[in-house]
């Protein structure tokens, strides 16, 4: 599935995710047992996370981080930057080199925001699983032709073009054009 970060893409979020879960879960006073019991992962994937070895999805960083009281940015952020809003990092990868999702980076908002910058090759797709109720994602497509796919419903958005919707539901992204694709999607809840 291609909302899952890979062990192997060591220069995104994972190069920094193994140690900053082990130091906040350390700092909770949690076992593995008691965060996978609080978050809802399995203890085998905290234990391969903590290792380096295991591939993730975006979600269930979210889970562990929400579980030991920090956000998801505190989770993947390079902890020697010194910029509490620059993340900067790749976050998603696809199967052709120029498709990735890249954390630029975060403000305050009720709870946080978030700003990527996205881009999908040709015949690429996301698959998104549903954010907590009252999330929402805004979307400015700045390149190509972008396939938004909300709760089984398709519709383009050509650049130029934007996308504000409820991110509680499950969602894609697809790149179903032979030129790249690239937009700027920001979170917020």
């Amino acid at each position: 599935m291609s909302s899952i970060l890979h062990s192997d893409d060591r220069d995104g979020v994972l190069a920094h995710v193994s140690g900053n879960l082990r130091r906040f879960r350390q700092r909770a006073g949690l076992s593995q047992i008691a965060l996978a019991n609080a978050s809802g992962v399995s203890r085998r994937m905290i234990i391969a996370v903590e290792a380096g070895d295991a591939n993730i999805s975006l979600s269930s960083l979210d889970k562990l981080a929400a579980a030991m009281g920090v956000s998801f940015v505190d989770l993947v952020r390079d902890p020697s930057r010194q910029s509490s809003i620059d993340v900067s990092e790749i976050a998603w990868r696809g199967s052709g080199p120029n498709s990735k999702g890249v954390f630029l980076g975060t403000a305050p908002a009720r709870h946080e925001t978030q700003m990527w910058i996205w881009s999908l090759e040709s015949g690429e797709r996301y698959d998104a699983e549903p954010d907590p109720e009252g999330w929402h994602e805004m979307l400015l497509v700045i390149e190509g032709v972008l396939t938004l796919v909300l709760s089984g419903s398709e519709k383009e958005f050509p650049a130029g073009t934007f996308a504000i919707y409820q991110s509680a539901q499950e969602y894609s992204y697809i790149n179903k054009h032979s030129e790249l694709v690239k937009f700027v999607r920001n979170v917020v809840s």
